[in-house]
């Protein structure tokens, strides 16, 4: 959130799953980002990104980082100041997605900010696993572009080391590569028990650094928030909330067919027809039975393997 608030509303933004919030400070409704997360498509889930400069969040990890470098290409040839924030967690930079962002966006000069969340987990993968430099950061250096390691939990220096990456973009200075550093507090996902590869200690230790908490004694202290101010924050935000929960849930579930939709920029009529009946095919079936494909083409009879191989 700290570093969206550096953007210009002109500005380009690729969240991905845990940049929910991103979203609803965009201006998207609340039920929508919530039908975005579930997966909704139609009425739900669906918006135009233009509308909002809000690329959607991608499933594949890092798949949206040559998105968002390609967006400010398209920008600089067009000659406009527009410039391109993407988000990823740790875990995306062992991604081909990352190196090729990054890469693209390096050679060309591209106004693109890449925004590392290094919460030093990627589900039971620790970074230590996943990386032989000591900090996200310093692979900057490979691209010729500038790294930067900032404090993840400070939301006002998540805000500065972006304004400062964002005004480099636009005067032609190229991307930037920010890891901030935090700590995955709680679990990777409702499925997920960390107690299974990590010592929750280290997770207690990090949490008097917890951003909202620490934010909010931040302005306690120059008298901006007081309890009272807190408590209706706290209680504007859970209602909007609940009425975005209230109207997802009042919202029909999308049936399997809307996996098609958007898929193609026209119905590729074999993909989309044989798709259509399949997955109506499986829907109405008590279990379901194994896809099944069109038959391969014949090669010739194959010989039979020797008795005993």
């Amino acid at each position: 959130a700290g570093a969206l608030y550096a953007c210009e509303d002109s500005d380009w933004v690729f969240p991905s799953y845990r940049q929910n919030s991103v979203g609803i400070l965009r201006g998207l409704p609340v039920a929508t980002v919530l039908g975005w997360v579930r997966g909704y498509g139609g009425p739900a889930g669906f918006y135009n990104p233009r509308d909002y400069r809000l690329g959607p969040i991608c499933v594949p990890i890092a798949t949206h980082l040559p998105h968002a470098t390609g967006v400010a290409w398209a920008a600089k040839i067009k000659g406009d100041r527009t410039a391109s924030l993407a988000w990823f967690g740790d875990g995306a930079t062992s991604e081909g997605d990352f190196h090729e962002g990054l890469n693209f966006a390096s050679v060309f000069r591209t106004a693109t900010v890449f925004f590392c969340t290094n919460n030093q987990w990627a589900i039971s993968t620790p970074v230590t696993r996943q990386m032989a430099t000591r900090t996200v950061a310093e692979k900057a250096a490979a691209y010729g572009i500038p790294g930067i390691r900032i404090d993840g939990f400070d939301p006002l220096a998540c805000w500065k080391a972006t304004k400062d990456a964002l005004e480099r973009g636009r005067n032609d200075e190229g991307p930037t590569l920010i890891e901030a550093f935090c700590y995955r507090l709680k679990p990777h996902g409702t499925a997920d028990d960390p107690s299974l590869y990590r010592d929750e200690t280290e997770a207690q230790k990090w949490m008097h650094l917890e951003p909202v908490a620490r934010m909010g004694g931040f302005l306690r202290r120059l008298s901006i928030l007081d309890d009272d101010q807190d408590d209706e924050l706290r209680r504007e935000a859970k209602e909007m909330i609940a009425e975005g929960v209230r109207g997802l849930e009042s919202v029909e579930q999308p049936g399997p067919e809307v996996m098609f939709d958007h898929v193609y920029a026209s119905d590729n009529p074999w993909t989309f027809i044989e798709g259509l009946e399949e997955v109506n095919s499986v829907a109405r079936k008590p279990e379901v039975a194994p896809p099944q494909g069109p038959t391969p083409p014949s090669t010739g009879d194959a010989e039979p393997l020797p008795e005993g191989e």
